[in-house]
């Protein structure tokens, strides 16, 4: 193998695919990144055998092949390069040698036959959209996605394909977040998926502009967006009803101002502690104060007018939890639909996403 590339190029491929490469994996094969050189590409492809990512760059072949390198001295070596053009040459026993400038390195890679093969999805089950729209539509859900291990099914997001829509779904038990895309979602590929938590991280890194062609076995998905493609094995097992936990009727609705509420509970926040983190909302005639009153702590009070002329009532909730969607959503005002002191909220906007989250109790 022998191809000519610059600096910027060979960069940028190593840098889409470094983040999955195990470092610590009892395969050493695991530990290096595929390099394969045809055409006027070069692809580079790393795996930990639940996620693997592909990326290609342009480069000018003389004799194609294929060849696996270690990929954190790899990394460290095109850091380090002074030169914008790199020559790279492997011979029939697996070294490489990288020429940049001045500079000539030597690397023994191990044989790319060993590399793990990529898996084949056929065109049955497939749907396309705008990467813009998939990384909205996980913005606006993947902060909901569970930490705790011991509910699996919950470590990564639900992808639901139904009439005509994506709907992504996260939950960890407390706190609910759904978005919704329209898009054309042939009969054959129908159903529901849980993508897990490391697909989403790379995706929410690699999501551009253009198309993302999304294809799909019974166990895994292939994001295919252009130069990268991210492919990841599902979690299995069933997701939780989540439509049992959305209210079907609120009693209050208050339209607020997100900036005003996103800054209002930054400062709460503030006044809070890991043994008290709550903060206190009390709606009144075209008035919302939001309190946090810790002790050893302090206190904070504010009021901000609003069109509300509903009953008065106070209601509690986790700061951090009613600011994570504050944050991911854009639109100017939000719609926070109450029960009581001890049902569940709904934040809303006017398209499609609602937020359902658990109240603390006032003390």
């Amino acid at each position: 193998m022998k191809f000519l590339i610059t600096k910027e190029q060979l960069s940028h491929g190593l840098q889409s695919v470094q983040n999955v490469v195990s470092p610590r994996s009892t395969l050493p094969i695991l530990s290096n990144v595929l390099l394969r050189a045809e055409g006027e590409k070069l692809h580079f492809t790393a795996t930990d055998l639940d996620i693997t990512v592909v990326s290609s760059v342009t480069a000018s072949v003389t004799r194609p092949g294929a060849i696996t390198l270690p990929a954190k001295r790899f990394g460290e070596i095109v850091r380090e390069l002074n030169s914008a053009e790199v020559q790279f040459d492997v011979n029939d026993k697996n070294v490489c040698t990288i020429s940049a400038g001045p500079a000539v390195f030597k690397m023994a890679g191990l044989p790319a036959e060993e590399f793990p093969p990529l898996p084949n999805f056929g065109e049955k089950r497939r749907i396309t959209l705008q990467q813009e729209a998939l990384k909205d539509l996980l913005n606006k859900t993947s902060y909901a996605i569970s930490a705790d291990e011991t509910r699996f099914v919950l470590n990564g997001i639900l992808m639901s394909l139904r009439d005509h829509t994506v709907t992504l779904v996260a939950t960890d038990g407390r706190r609910l977040a759904l978005a919704e895309e329209q898009v054309e979602v042939p009969p054959q590929s129908l159903g529901e998926c849980i993508i897990p938590t490391k697909a989403i991280n790379e995706l929410n890194r690699l999501l551009d502009k253009d198309a993302v062609d999304i294809r799909l076995t019974d166990n895994q998905v292939e994001f295919n967006l252009g130069s990268t493609i991210i492919i990841s094995k599902l979690i299995e097992g069933t997701y939780p009803n989540y439509k049992q936990v959305i209210p079907q009727e609120t009693k209050e609705r208050v339209a607020m101002n997100r900036e005003e509420l996103l800054g209002a509970l930054r400062r709460a926040r503030i006044m809070t502690n890991e043994r008290s983190n709550s903060v206190k909302l009390t709606l009144g005639q075209n008035l919302v104060s939001i309190t946090a009153n810790t002790q050893d702590v302090g206190e904070l009070h504010e009021s901000f007018a609003v069109k509300y002329t509903g009953r008065e009532f106070s209601i509690a909730f986790n700061p951090e939890y009613l600011m994570d969607p504050l944050k991911a959503l854009k639109d100017e005002e939000v719609y926070l639909e109450l029960i009581d002191e001890l049902s569940p909220g709904l934040l809303k906007i006017k398209s499609s996403f609602l937020y359902v989250l658990m109240p603390m109790r006032i003390s």
